[in-house]
């Protein structure tokens, strides 16, 4: 019984010894596989191959492709809408305490130092959960993160509602700021990782502006509510009630319908990779991942003129406590407040879209130029809100207008400039990173605006809490000396941090443009190894498929000729003229 071997181009059988036949290998498989009808030897069929297999790879799927782009756009747009679903009801929770300040601060018999600690508390407690918000952005599915954190907050919310002391409402306040960080750093990094450099300024415009959308509600349901009441409960309560319950429907439409792009079906295998990884090491990673974030220049520029700018912000939360003690209604605070809210909203949109417009044409400079206005803006306008305009009730028009051009003025520097920058000058895969981080330099520090401007209101400035009992005269005289007080200790609040932002936004005209050069360098470098790595897959696919054939040659190792079993009963056919040849020359 004959066995075929091929070792070198050497034909032989058990019977024979080999001869070296490798000189002649090419006319060989030539003539035999000529002879055979093929019209290509195993090698020229497994170039021939090669090249189809790129050919098909350049041609355009069309049909296919534009399936797959329409579902992913609806995807999108699905996500999208959700995302600012979710964050309609993040800002209408955190406007919540802010606009039923007097009713909680007279239900709870505190000052507006305690109610300033409560945003304090909170906003400690949030910060310091940035960095698990960036982990779980990171490792997990977005789309349930944010979910998870609406339904953190809403529970937070209800306690709210039932506490009856101090105590209770801080505490309960912290776990209310668990939830908020976890949900801000995964829509920030879901907006940017959805957008490119032409229009990511208008998109955290529109995520701005429904943003403030919630800030409305909120601030309309509390303001509204809070002197009414229902079944002896007090409105301010049932505010509350009623924000956690939707957010708690807000969450379920996330977690069912929303999709995150880096958890499709494409990349589930790389993801499973990933979740293999121990907790211990995915912190490792993140930390220092978070070290070369912090070491960029022009985020720690954007982020100490968000210290000052968010300080400024978070102190203006006291703005419809002091309308209410100039003798504004209730209902005429929720307008002017609305009316502030819109402008803002607007504001950002423009400033989204008039950054965008000077990056094409000032790449360099125009969103520097654009915030810097914004800021130096808000010093001017307000010194005339709090201290020009009288404090008389009567002057409703005058308040909700110059309250609409300090909105709109002020409220361009985040979507026009430091959320579109922070998208430029760190890889795509460090977002949700510097997005937490951000948010937590800023908001733990200016998280202490609330108690300074209680601090200096009452201690600095003479601001009186109202004796019980006191009769309705004495009552409204105090309250104007105290709104008075109010809007000086505001405004130191709030111009100084300002002028301080103003400048500091200068610096980054030397360091974003490096910054963003090399961010882009970094991205180019990482593109091109993921390409060579998916060339080197597929050549190694190719080779480890069955069409592969020819002669290899490894550390002596005898390989076989990929043929199919009409080549291998000729080749047997012709093996024993060959032998017998041989045979008859020894």
């Amino acid at each position: 019984m004959l066995e075929r071997k091929v070792s070198l181009g050497v034909l032989s059988d058990n019977t024979f010894p080999i001869i070296p036949l490798a000189p002649l290998y090419p006319l060989l498989t030539k003539t035999v596989f000529s002879e055979a009808g093929l019209s290509k030897t195993p090698s020229q069929t497994f170039v021939s191959k090669k090249n189809r297999l790129r050919e098909l790879k350049q041609r355009p799927l069309i049909s296919v492709d534009e399936r797959t782009k329409e579902t992913r756009m609806e995807s999108e747009t699905v996500t999208l809408v959700l995302v600012n679903l979710a964050g309609i009801m993040q800002r209408a929770d955190e406007s919540l305490l802010p606009g039923v300040y007097k009713e909680v601060g007279s239900a709870l018999h505190t000052d507006p130092t305690g109610l300033g600690s409560l945003t304090l508390f909170r906003s400690i407690v949030q910060s310091s959960c940035y960095p698990l918000a960036a982990y779980l952005a990171v490792r997990h599915n977005r789309a349930h993160v944010i979910a998870l954190g609406a339904f953190l907050w809403a529970a937070a919310t209800f306690l709210v509602g039932l506490s009856s002391t101090f105590f209770q409402v801080a505490v309960s306040r912290g776990l209310n700021g668990i939830g908020l960080a976890i949900v801000i750093p995964a829509i920030q990094s879901l907006v940017a990782d959805s957008t490119d450099e032409s229009n990511r300024g208008i998109a955290f415009g529109w995520l701005q502006l429904t943003g403030n959308v919630g800030s409305i509600i909120g601030g309309l349901c509390s303001v509204l509510i809070a002197s009414t009441s229902f079944m002896g409960i007090p409105g301010w309560r049932i505010a509350f009630h009623l924000v956690g319950l939707i957010s708690v429907i807000v969450g379920i439409l996330v977690r069912l319908y929303a999709n995150d792009p880096r958890f499709s079906d494409k990349d589930s295998r790389a993801n499973d990779q990933s979740s293999r990884k121990s907790f211990v090491s995915d912190m490792k990673d993140l930390i220092k991942e978070s070290k070369l974030v912090i070491r960029i220049p022009s985020f720690q520029i954007i982020v100490a003129q968000g210290i000052a700018g968010s300080f400024s912000g978070s102190a203006f939360s006291f703005a419809p406590m002091w309308l209410e003690l100039i003798g504004f209604s209730h209902e005429t605070t929720a307008l002017l407040w609305t009316i502030f809210i819109v402008a803002v909203s607007l504001g950002g949109l423009f400033g989204g879209k008039m950054g965008d417009i000077l990056a094409k044409r000032l790449p360099n400079t125009g969103r520097i130029i654009l915030s810097q206005i914004s800021a130096g803006s808000a010093i001017p306008l307000a010194a005339v809100l709090l201290l020009v305009l009288p404090d008389d009730p009567s002057t409703a028009f005058n308040h909700g207008l110059v309250f609409f051009i300090m909105g709109f003025l002020v409220s361009w520097n985040a979507p026009a400039t430091n959320n579109p920058i922070f998208a430029e000058i760190v890889p795509e895969k460090s977002r949700t990173s510097i997005y937490a981080l951000d948010c937590s330099f800023e908001s733990i520090l200016a998280s202490f605006a609330p108690p300074l401007v209680g601090i200096l209101a009452q201690h600095v400035y003479g601001y009186k809490p109202i004796p019980k009992g006191s009769p309705d005269a004495v009552e409204i005289e105090t309250d104007r000396a105290n709104a008075a007080s109010l809007a000086k200790a505001l405004y130191a609040a709030i111009g100084i941090p300002m002028a301080i932002c103003c400048f500091i936004y200068s610096f980054l005209y030397c360091t974003y443009p490096r910054d963003r050069e090399r961010a882009r360098m970094d991205a180019l470098v990482e593109s091109e190894m993921q390409q060579l790595e998916e060339d080197n897959s597929l050549w190694k696919k190719e080779l480890n498929g069955k069409e592969r054939s020819g002669i290899d040659v490894e550390d002596g190792e005898e390989d076989a000729l990929d043929l199919d079993d009409n080549d291998e009963k000729y080749l047997l056919s012709r093996q024993l003229p060959l032998s017998n040849d041989a045979e008859q020359r020894t």
